[in-house]
């Protein structure tokens, strides 16, 4: 049985997608999940935010087998396969696969092995490469017994993230309350929808191919893809209300949601806060995100040793409540019991 696998995906940047991870990450492991991180996006932002540039540059420049995820692919890119996964430990149940720059590079590859797919001889390795990142993922969930997987990807519809979506059950898609995230978002619904198709067309003409005993024994994704709900990232507030601006935008993200990427009919007049399919909307928590960067933590793990004190402390407080409940919604979504 395969360990879930959760990506947060918004092919439009800027939406507190890696801060977002990184805090529900600490909070799974928190409330004793054993979580993996993979970064799967080739800015590595997400890494960046896990480890700092020393250990980065370190394990860059050891390229080891299986030390970053690029590493872990890089041998499909000749003749060799998939390499184990090196885990990078962070605390207790929480560990990382680093991202790479050079996975970027992975990219043709896939691009490539996506038509050869669907012939009806020699198939193990284009499915093999496609499969890849699950390959890794499970791997390294297994290794660790995880309870979870989540993932980071970058903002764009390439080779790289089809093939992350693949090996994903879930989907959570960030927003921020503007045009370019409605945008994306009506990019986004028909893009799994059509991946999500292709791929079973896929795993159709591997079953009815040839005899698969002339091929390694190995396991496929079911490339569910299932969304599981949008998370929106909170505007300016003044007087308790959201600007205008924000206003605009916020209120129409309900029917977008289910017309793009549910294929339901639009509502009307239902608030963001009152959507069942709204997992949370995440505050800015102005002063805290920085405070947390300079000490490499989670900000509901501030102390006052931090500078967290006064109003600051209060904020922590309430930053742990917002990722608690997160997290426990997220946790109903998928299944996992906390």
């Amino acid at each position: 049985m395969s360990t879930p696998v959760l990506t947060f995906f918004n092919n439009k940047g800027g939406v507190g997608k890696t801060s977002l991870i990184y805090h529900l990450a600490w909070m799974f492991a928190s409330l004793r999940k054993r979580i993996v991180v993979v970064d799967l996006d080739p800015q590595a932002n997400l890494t960046a935010a896990f480890l700092d540039e020393d250990r980065i540059e370190q394990i860059w420049n050891k390229q080891g087998p299986g030390t970053t995820i690029f590493q872990c692919v890089k041998p499909l890119t000749g003749v060799g396969d998939i390499s184990f996964p090196v885990l990078q430990p962070i605390a207790t149940d929480l560990y990382l696969l680093p991202g790479d720059v050079a996975l970027s590079s992975f990219e043709d590859t896939l691009s490539g092995e996506w038509p050869n797919s669907m012939k009806e001889t020699n198939l193990y390795r284009p499915m093999r490469i496609l499969t890849a990142f699950w390959q890794v993922m499970q791997s390294a969930a297994e290794k660790i017994q995880a309870d979870m997987v989540l993932v980071d990807i970058g903002p764009n519809l390439g080779a790289i993230n089809r093939s992350a979506l693949l090996a994903t059950d879930y989907v959570a898609i960030p927003l921020g309350a503007d045009l370019f995230s409605l945008q994306g978002l009506s990019n986004l619904g028909p893009t799994l929808k059509s991946w999500r198709n292709l791929w079973e067309r896929r795993l159709r003409n591997w079953q009815e191919g040839p005899d698969k005993s002339q091929y390694p024994d190995f396991q496929l994704p079911a490339g569910t893809m299932q969304p599981i709900g949008y998370l929106c990232q909170q505007h300016g507030v003044r007087l308790d209300r959201p600007v205008r601006a924000y206003d605009k935008w916020v209120q129409r993200i309900p029917s977008v949601y289910r017309t793009a990427v549910l294929n339901e009919d639009a509502v009307e007049g239902m608030k963001q806060e009152q959507d069942p399919y709204c997992l949370a909307t995440i505050k800015h928590y102005r002063s805290l995100i920085p405070m947390g960067q300079e000490h490499r933590k989670p900000i509901f793990n501030l102390s006052a040793a931090d500078g967290a004190i006064g109003s600051h402390a209060n904020a922590v407080n309430d930053a742990r409540k917002d990722f608690k409940q997160l997290a426990s919604r997220i946790a109903a979504e998928t299944g996992i019991t906390l």
